[in-house]
């Protein structure tokens, strides 16, 4: 070509009715046009319903564990499922013995091309290494950034190769959003699909392991993320309801969204799961105990989740016991949920004020519901801070802002200031706030309670 050619830049293209001519627009047209396009209709398939697995979550009814454990327990059993057993991918980037799977090894394999070319330290152990080029659990090594690339490739096939692939990424909670945000955001452009299962969650729940594993802030990434349907499950039943909740959505009526759910590596006795408390656990909240004080006029509400949630329990009984207060504790699965279709309902009603006004779960479950109303997580202040415009009276948010301690939970959840102790003071000082309780009541149960007013603030210490 010459230099005055080039300048014209006359690219080759071959003659219409050429085989590589014929071949390019024959590719195009089984790729639906020439221009790039992502298939929005998801093939459906039948997924199994929690009442099919109620039996195996009750056994844990009245047990020690954790929802780590049970979550392990549960995804195992998906894995048999005749549906949608083949279709499951568990993702792991390192840590399946911290979270309890390592079970599936020998039962489903960890995914190698190549096999397994060496023997494992541990081969025998009955739940050794097993490495199989049918294996389907990918332990991809320490690399949250190729286990998300993984969710990613198995969350959109739906779309990519018309197969309902269901990927569930179980990793150390505080290394998701934070470490790995800018492919979960890539996973929700990308209109992936399936769940992501942060384990170990929770500020003052993994405790000892050095504040680089202690996560207070997951759950207030998540709210960033269109796609993400966040939650903070207290019990093995209320995760469950979800998983199974989100298995329906997103692959028998097809919705597109990512299912982001906390698990805690905390063991406490497993309760049975309230009548009715099935559509609160997927909306975000629901009444989990009541506790009369007898003779008493005062009444409060409590909110509690994840672990958190045994807190505002001891609380209420303390405010029974030792202050005749009278309670209720609400299970608040997702602030999130919650804050997004009470927004929703705000925004249709600004747009439309000419018709009757809208209200969301979270206005209708709490209308008339007498107050104060004290929430307290084992996450940073703002997570519970989204509910301020729809809660119907006072509302004090106690959290775990502040970088913590590498110590116990018992002394963590001090230092942050969401033991029962805490939530007692916190509450006996909003109904002092209220004029409905005398200063000398909360500054004698500070005494009582052994707390230390001059404590350091913890966002500081």
């Amino acid at each position: 070509i010459s230099d005055e050619d080039v300048k014209k830049a006359p690219f080759y293209k071959p003659a219409d009715d050429s085989p590589e001519m014929k071949y390019l627009h024959d590719r195009r047209r089984a790729l639906g046009g020439y221009l790039p396009s992502r298939p929005t209709e998801p093939p459906k398939i039948e997924v199994p319903k929690y009442d099919e697995y109620e039996k195996l979550i009750s056994r844990d009814v009245g047990k020690d564990i954790s929802t780590t454990m049970g979550f392990a327990r549960l995804l195992e059993r998906l894995c048999k499922d005749k549906l949608i057993g083949q279709n499951i991918v568990p993702i792991v980037p390192d840590e399946s013995r911290t979270f309890g799977m390592e079970g599936m090894f020998r039962q489903v394999g960890i995914y190698a091309h190549t096999g397994q070319l060496y023997e494992p330290v541990d081969s025998n152990q009955l739940a050794y290494y097993k490495e199989a080029k049918d294996g389907q659990l990918l332990e991809e090594g320490i690399t949250e950034a190729g286990s998300m690339s993984s969710f990613i490739a198995a969350g959109t096939a739906y779309s990519e190769h018309g197969v309902n692939m269901i990927p569930f990424f179980v990793y150390y909670s505080m290394f998701g959003f934070q470490r790995i945000g800018d492919l979960v955001w890539a996973a929700c452009d990308m209109r992936a699909k399936g769940f992501m299962i942060g384990g170990t969650a929770g500020r003052t729940t993994l405790n000892g392991e050095g504040l680089q594993h202690q996560d207070g802030h997951s759950l207030l990434n998540a709210i960033a993320f269109p796609q993400v349907r966040a939650y903070d499950p207290a019990f093995h039943y209320e995760t469950a309801i979800i998983i199974f909740d989100g298995l329906r959505r997103l692959y028998q009526e097809g919705e597109t969204a990512i299912y982001y759910i906390t698990v805690e590596n905390e063991n406490y006795v497993m309760p049975a799961m309230p009548e009715g408390a099935e559509e609160g656990i997927v909306k975000g909240m629901y009444k989990f105990s009541s506790r009369e004080a007898p003779g008493s006029k005062l009444r409060v509400q409590l909110f509690g989740s994840g672990a958190i949630l045994r807190s505002a329990l001891d609380a209420q009984e303390m405010l029974a016991e030792r202050y005749k207060v009278s309670s209720d504790v609400w299970s608040v699965t997702s602030y999130t949920q919650l804050r997004r279709e009470a927004q929703e309902c705000r925004r249709w009603n600004m747009l439309h004020p000419d018709q009757p006004p809208r209200q969301s779960y979270l206005e209708k479950t709490l209308a008339g519901v007498e107050g104060p109303f004290i929430s307290a997580s084992d996450y940073v202040q703002a997570l519970g801070e989204q509910l301020t415009p729809w809660i119907p009276g006072d509302y004090y948010v106690l959290g775990t802002d502040g970088m913590g301690r590498s110590e116990t939970r018992e002394a963590l959840r001090r230092h942050f200031e969401v033991d029962a102790e805490s939530i007692t003071i916190a509450t006996l000082h909003r109904l002092h706030a209220q004029g409905k309780l005398d200063a000398s009541v909360v500054a004698q149960a500070i005494k009582d309670l052994d707390y230390d007013p001059e404590k350091v603030n913890p966002l500081y210490a």
